[in-house]
């Protein structure tokens, strides 16, 4: 009953849903492309494909050392990947080209899932972390395709949340195959929601095996190099609406004390570039911007890195990260990113998303919590002036950490000849 009324409403949410994607379109065009796959309509994907499914960006780029790893190993293996967003696409493009076939994730309606599935007829499906649709696993159970969960991870804000809907969370867990979790805390939490144990193994992130390709760290240098080696730099990552004035307050208060003091701000979704780029000519008539393709200069006060599938060059460029995220109250974007190319991290409060991972970047004094854009400020000048331990803990714990490819590679190879 539960699943039947869930699907009613979806399906009369349907109209609203394409309209936000027009509306949307307005600022970012990719929104209103291949809008019929959102209906599970679409050419199909030939040769019973390994299906992944990564929400957006930040999904892909965790999911992409396994991607990476099948890709080497099973060459005549096609591979899906599906992504919510047009911001997913463009990573999927950015990182895989032909390598890999892309379709956008069918709207959580019955007849969607159903087209889609019989389409593609995947032979297994990998979901990255926490994307538990309940029709979309219960028609792939129905449809008889094993379905993994990797990078699983569930927050005690999350598990209230599926607690309130435990009908449809028990559909949804009972059609996953195997949930491959990141930490123990995760694994007891999709216990409690009633996940038998036995189908659950506790496989690390994968994130950790983070691969830093030479040309983002040469892309990185080259900025750099044009900005000024000697220039303490700021980065504002994967920021949201109102971040980035947080950002550019602390480096206003930075600049009294730094006069060469640079902020990269790179906005996580690309219709805000233009108005992120408007806010900070407010802050300096020394403002330029990643897509005029003009390289920043030693003039350069406020880089804005409006451009997609370039986050590790821009972190290259930086001596420190303030990770975006954690003050919009949307839990926080990955700081192992950052970490893995010994950059000191900042973060505000809200990290939920990495609870455990940033729990132990701050443990190892890798990473530092601010409240506001005045203890953004004084962190990073603190940073700045003795911040090199910082960086090397960080890279530590990444590097200590590594091995969850190979784990989580075991478990998704069980149904590669399904």
């Amino acid at each position: 009953m539960a699943l039947l009324i869930y699907s009613t409403l979806f399906r009369l949410l349907l109209p609203f849903l394409a309209l936000r994607l027009l509306l949307r379109s307005r600022k970012a065009p990719t929104y209103r492309q291949r809008m019929l796959e959102r209906l599970g309509f679409g050419s199909a994907v030939a040769g019973r494909p390994l299906w992944v499914h990564a929400v957006s960006v930040g999904e892909v780029i965790a999911i992409s050392p396994l991607i990476e790893r099948l890709l080497s190993l099973h060459p005549q293996l096609p591979i899906l990947v599906t992504t919510m967003t047009p911001t997913g696409a463009a990573q999927v493009e950015q990182r895989f080209a032909s390598r890999v076939s892309h379709r956008f994730i069918p709207w959580d309606t019955p007849g969607s899932v159903r087209r889609f599935l019989a389409k593609h007829k995947p032979r297994a499906g990998v979901i990255v972390e926490t994307e538990l649709w309940p029709n979309l696993l219960n028609e792939g159970r129905r449809a008889q395709i094993p379905l993994i969960l990797v990078n699983a991870r569930l927050s005690a804000k999350s598990l209230r949340g599926y607690q309130r809907f435990s009908g449809l969370t028990k559909i949804a867990l009972s059609s996953l195959t195997h949930i491959c979790a990141q930490h123990q805390d995760d694994a007891d939490r999709f216990r409690s929601l009633g996940m038998p144990a036995e189908r659950i193994s506790v496989d690390g992130s994968i994130k950790y095996d983070l691969n830093i390709p030479r040309a983002s760290t040469a892309q990185g240098e080259s900025w750099r190099a044009a900005l000024g080696i000697e220039r303490p730099v700021l980065i504002a990552a994967s920021t949201h609406q109102g971040e980035d004035q947080v950002a550019l307050e602390a480096w206003s208060r930075l600049h009294k004390a730094l006069a060469d003091v640079v902020l990269i701000i790179v906005p996580r979704h690309p219709e805000r570039f233009d108005s992120v780029y408007k806010l900070a000519q407010q802050f300096s008539a020394h403002v330029e911007r990643r897509a005029s393709e003009l390289p920043p200069s030693r003039d350069t006060q406020i880089w804005i890195g409006d451009s997609l599938g370039e986050m590790l060059a821009y972190y290259a460029a930086a001596d420190l990260a303030f990770v975006g995220g954690s003050f919009s109250g949307t839990g926080g974007h990955n700081p192992l990113e950052p970490a893995a190319l010994g950059k000191p991290i900042i973060m505000g409060p809200s990290r939920f998303n990495f609870a455990s991972i940033s729990s132990e970047l701050e443990a190892e004094g890798a990473l530092f919590e601010a409240k506001d854009s005045s203890e953004l400020a004084d962190t990073a000048l603190a940073l700045f002036t003795d911040g090199g331990s910082a960086g090397v803990a960080a890279k530590q714990v990444v590097e200590r950490n590594r091995g969850a490819l190979d784990r989580v590679q075991a478990q998704v190879e069980r149904y590669l000849q399904g």
